[in-house]
């Protein structure tokens, strides 16, 4: 084999990959430059998520024309000196690896003065090449302008996601600064449009409320604990408001934004048995320990970070949020102070003698006769209860018959049977000649045939036994193949909402709703933005609950979905979100409870391409067979 140097413009560019992996880290560490440099203000302006300009502006103390061409340098930096430097950082950079790993894939133009310098200088770098030097008029501080990341590497440009996606980053990173110095101000700006404007606030909890909103840090509570080990303070959220996702999770160690798996579980162990399974609390976790016993030089994006004892940071952030939880009282409780409320009398020992207790008179008819006619034909039986009694006003035997059980088979990789096949073996009593038969016999079918357990499953008489139906993946079958439909020919079913729905998403969530509107619209969603972060839902698809809690639910999980990404290929990516939509709207349907409304959702899941499985593959029916109840007996 033959070894060699690789050339210098190589070993950039590679050693950018470590650093710059899309715009938004660009934003992230000339952000971080900023504030070392002791600004009080910086400046974010972005054209195109970044794709052609990155400007980052600020106040700080600016640099000599020897300076701004040294900063571009690999291993150029004013933070360490010697290797025991590293055990003790107080800023956010100190490698000297950014400007190097920027100026190597991208056009970069620095503007910058000292206050003691009558002039500025502008430099220009691109390619890890210096190509000028100019004395210009500037103002105080420093001025990265990053232009056409990644033109001179197309292999990483064609991997940049679309303007939405990368806003979406940019504006997480641009957030994580921004928590962790209210002291500063900060705006960020998109093709002209202001999206955050923030000055300086007072405390944390009003840079939190000018970035995330008022719901977010009326739904939060403080945190504080002084040990030995460490100083930790910030807020957790209600246990009532967790909601399913990543978002609002924040973990930092003096200053600095990090992520950690592992602590991260030390919060959620400390709301167990106090949210579901499935949603997460919003924290705002600030932990101050000596830099000596934490290493931040673990990873070139430095989002990790190393404890000297991790256990006993896990078990004192564990301790803190029982502790917090506890004092705090989350429940519903009665507000007997509210204006209108009802006046509750006090009762006292002496009650009786000022209202006396007075027995019911007791009337009796002697001519009354139970037999006598009431006017009822004795042909139509009548019921009293809720749920499955319902035999008056029950469709006809016929009427509950599929007369067909799918159009074709299952995925053939799937190994599943059609639904003909299901009908075939669960029937027993029609050959295949006869158009593979009826699941329900006319004979076989009482007046009160459809049962309804629990909300979760309807049970109904079948000739070889009785039929048991998953509610949920039976709604979850219909809305696949609906919503397919609605993606493939843009039709679509909107049941309007009386009263508009307000849904706060968060700026950074925005350009989500932008770029899927049309998705969004070809299901059936009627979902207006309404300022820079929130929406209003008008209208939601046929069978979604337009309850204002179940919609901002919804909207909860459509971010969840839209989130995740799509497979390229258009037809993957119509089944891909026809599915998880489908999941949504099964999830969040109204609970079922009428007998009527149950047949006809078996009528609708029989006339499905495939009634017996879910889009993923799992079960909408089982038979229980009169063998199998024998056995019981």
């Amino acid at each position: 084999m033959d070894i060699r140097i690789l050339p210098s413009s190589i070993a950039n560019v590679i050693a950018a990959g470590e650093v710059v992996e899309r715009p938004s880290s660009v934003v992230k560490e000339l952000m971080e430059n900023a504030v070392d440099a002791g600004a009080d203000n910086v400046a974010v302006l972005v054209s195109d998520a970044g794709r052609t300009l990155i400007q980052v502006i600020d106040n700080g103390c600016g640099m000599s024309p020897d300076e701004a061409v040294l900063c571009f340098e690999r291993h150029a930096t004013s933070k360490i000196a010697t290797a025991e430097d590293l055990m003790d950082i107080h800023t956010f950079g100190f490698r000297g690896e950014a400007l190097a790993a920027i100026a190597a894939v991208s056009e970069v133009t620095l503007r910058t003065r000292r206050e003691e310098d009558e002039t500025g200088c502008e430099v220009f770098f691109s390619d890890s090449i210096h190509r000028s030097t100019e004395l210009v008029a500037a103002p105080k501080g420093s001025s990265f302008s990053v232009r056409n990341l990644f033109y001179n590497v197309p292999a990483r440009r064609k991997f940049i996601k679309s303007d939405n996606v990368e806003l979406k980053h940019i504006i997480s990173e641009f957030t994580k600064i921004a928590l962790t110095r209210p002291d500063i101000g900060f705006s960020l700006t998109h093709n002209g449009k202001d999206l955050y404007v923030l000055k300086p606030a007072m405390s944390l909890k009003f840079r939190i409320q000018d970035l995330l909103g008022t719901n977010v840090t009326n739904a939060v509570v403080d945190i504080k604990a002084e040990t030995s080990v460490v100083h930790l303070s910030g807020y957790i959220g209600r246990p009532d408001l967790a909601r399913k996702g990543r978002g609002n999770q924040y973990l930092f160690v003096n200053g600095r934004y990090f992520y950690s798996k592992y602590l991260h579980q030390a919060v959620m162990k400390g709301y167990e048995n106090l949210i579901a399974d499935n949603v997460i609390p919003s924290y705002f976790i600030y932990l101050e320990v000596d830099p000596h016993s934490v290493d931040v030089n673990v990873s070139p994006r430095k989002t990790e970070v190393k404890f000297e004892d991790d256990n006993v940071i896990f078990q004192i952030i564990y301790a803190c949020i029982r502790e917090t939880l506890g004092k705090n009282s989350f429940g519903d409780s009665i507000d007997f102070d509210r204006e209108g409320a009802p006046d509750i009398p006090v009762i006292g020992k002496h009650y009786a003698e000022y209202r006396p207790v007075t027995e019911p008179g007791i009337t009796v008819d002697p001519d009354y006769n139970p037999f006598a006619d009431d006017g009822l034909s004795p042909s139509v039986p009548q019921y009293a209860g809720t749920g499955h009694d319902t035999g008056a006003g029950m469709p006809s035997a016929d009427a509950v018959r599929p007369a067909d059980f799918g159009s074709g088979p299952v995925r053939p990789d799937s190994g599943y049977q059609d639904s003909r096949n299901y009908a075939g073996q669960y029937s027993g009593f029609v050959s295949q000649s006869d158009n593979y038969g009826r699941l329900f016999e006319e004979k076989t079918l009482p007046s009160k045939s459809v049962i309804i357990l629990q909300g979760k499953y309807i049970l109904t008489q079948v000739k070889s036994g009785l039929l048991v139906i998953n509610i949920r993946r039976a709604k979850e079958r219909i809305l696949y193949e609906r919503f397919l439909k609605a993606i493939s020919s843009n039709a679509h079913t909107t049941q309007t909402a009386l009263f508009p729905v307000s849904v706060y998403v968060g700026v950074e969530n925005m350009p989500l709703f932008d770029e899927y509107s049309s998705l969004l619209a070809s299901l059936g969603f009627d979902i207006a933005p309404f300022g820079k972060d929130t929406v209003v839902v008008n209208g939601v698809p046929e069978g979604y609950s337009v309850e204002e809690g179940k919609v901002k639910t919804v909207v909860a999980d459509i971010l969840l979905a839209l989130s995740d990404g799509h497979p390229d290929l258009p037809e993957m990516m119509a089944s891909a979100m026809a599915g998880k939509f489908a999941k949504i709207g099964a999830a969040e349907g109204d609970v079922m409870t009428s007998a009527v409304e149950a047949q006809r959702l078996i009528d609708t899941l029989f006339a499905c391409a495939n009634a017996e499985y879910t889009s993923s593959g799992h079960r909408t029916m089982s038979m229980l067979a009169v063998e199998e109840l024998d056995k019981r007996f």
